[in-house]
């Protein structure tokens, strides 16, 4: 229930119910804080512990929503499994390390977890005109692929630290969608910058830049300002016949996006659409959930790749040599 549950979710959830009557269940959301009293809100119920929520709602038809911060998530999915629960959405991302990622694979194996990572940019309207185009063929091969993610995010310093590096705030968003766009991956670079506020200064949480070879021959470069003055998340795909131009949503306070289309020769078209990518995604995956033998996750393995990549990111920027098994 800290921003995540209580500013995205809870109000996303919201609007599928209001899209698909009957989709959910009418009784009120429960909401349980392992850290904090949750905040109050319309249609939600607060318990004390897990297990008051499981004997709220029967934990084998409820989808539970775990927003809380990645270092402990293996052992919240342990303790939800405990519990009964089997479908799990996850807050990005999936794990920060290879070790939290083993933890998490071994939970779900154990208890057969159906886990869905919330990294909605995949059912955004504008990533889906973008996969349109590198389909389609329209403007040719996809070259390369370049997203900035301005975004100040102070308080992730201010207050108690739950993402440990900028690696992992904004950059699954983007890089999930590049490997979606463009395929399989290896790091060719990566720097990251520490947060300075005032005379503190949070290692490696203010800006994170990572550049992509794709087995495709396409090119990404991935940069996370998290102390930029503005706010900004712009995609750009380059073409060999074409350019492409996509501005996604930039706050909660606003599901407007943007798509320039630049045409050898410099003509240009603009389209702004809606774009609310958070209920589609939720929407999506509660009908999946809901049917009576549920299709299994098609993104999951991508969401497993987003780890490892970034895991090595940030081995890199630490100068930490790879450790690699011996056999």
């Amino acid at each position: 229930m800290g921003r995540a549950g209580h500013r995205l979710h809870l109000p996303s959830l919201a609007k599928v119910r209001e899209a698909a009557p009957g989709l959910l269940a009418p009784a009120p959301i429960v909401a349980f804080d392992p850290f904090r009293p949750p905040v109050a809100a319309e249609g939600v119920v607060t318990v004390g512990s897990l297990e008051a929520a499981a004997r709220r709602h029967p934990p084998a038809r409820t989808v539970v929503h775990l927003c809380t911060p990645p270092h402990v998530r293996a052992a919240m999915l342990d303790r939800l499994a405990g519990l009964g629960y089997r479908t799990i959405i996850v807050e990005k991302p999936l794990a920060v390390d290879l070790i939290g990622l083993a933890a998490v694979a071994r939970i779900r194996r154990r208890w057969n977890l159906h886990l869905t990572v919330a990294t909605h940019w995949l059912d955004s309207a504008l990533t889906r005109r973008l996969r349109t185009a590198v389909t389609g063929g329209r403007h040719g091969n996809l070259r390369s692929i370049r997203v900035v993610q301005n975004k100040p995010r102070f308080a992730l310093g201010a207050g108690a630290r739950t993402h440990p590096t900028a690696f992992d705030v904004e950059v699954p968003h983007a890089l999930a969608v590049a490997l979606d766009l463009a395929g399989n991956a290896r790091i060719a670079d990566a720097s990251s910058d520490d947060l300075v506020i005032g005379d503190r200064t949070i290692p490696r949480l203010g800006r994170a830049r990572l550049h992509l070879t794709h087995r495709s021959g396409v090119r990404t470069e991935i940069d996370s300002d998290l102390t930029s003055p503005v706010r900004e998340r712009r995609i750009t795909l380059d073409f060999d016949d074409g350019l492409l131009i996509g501005h996604y949503p930039c706050s909660d306070a606003d599901h407007t996006a943007q798509l320039r289309a630049v045409r050898p020769g410099g003509e240009t078209s603009w389209t702004v659409f809606d774009d609310d990518a958070l209920p589609a995604f939720l929407h999506k995956t509660y009908e999946r959930y809901a049917a009576p033998a549920p299709a299994p996750n098609d993104t999951l393995s991508l969401q497993v790749d987003v780890v490892r990549l970034l895991t090595e990111a940030k081995r890199l920027c630490a100068g930490v040599p790879e450790v690699r098994g011996v056999g």
